[in-house]
């Protein structure tokens, strides 16, 4: 039983002025019978073109799908890496703007010493340096 099936398996469906038949290595089957030899030389030539061109245009068609996966894959990849890289940028400007604001309002209080200030403008230019390498980063993708 299972060998029948694996032949079975390996059976090519070619339809031709409407009459369907079935390609099995050099056998040519209608409607289960053999009619390799009944047929003219011509038409099994044509019967083995068109199963040819049959076979030709499905690899054709399962090749452009599988490019065209492919570069939808590429493009899904593209897309997540600007979402991230516009998710660093964002979290950088925030970052640097609230300590930004936190310097200024302590630098305005007077609540700094002049350790303390220089402690700020060092952290202060450590994000800048962390939103400009992000903004790289955003332009590049």
């Amino acid at each position: 039983m299972f060998l029948s099936l694996g032949s079975f398996m390996n059976a090519q469906q070619v339809v031709i002025k409407g009459k369907a038949y079935e390609v099995k290595g050099k056998a040519i089957f209608k409607d289960g019978a053999e009619v390799t030899t009944s047929l003219l030389k011509n038409e099994k030539d044509h019967i083995f073109k068109t199963l040819k061109t049959q076979t030709r245009d499905a690899k054709r068609a399962e090749k452009a799908q599988k490019r065209l996966e492919k570069s939808h894959k590429k493009a899904q990849k593209q897309l997540k890496e600007k979402q991230k890289a516009q998710s660093r940028f964002n979290k950088a400007k925030k970052r640097l703007d609230q300590n930004k604001a936190k310097y200024e309002k302590l630098k305005a209080a007077g609540k700094l010493s002049p350790n303390a200030d220089e402690k700020w403008i060092k952290k202060l230019n450590g994000y800048t340096k962390d939103l400009e390498k992000a903004t790289r980063n955003l332009k590049r993708t």
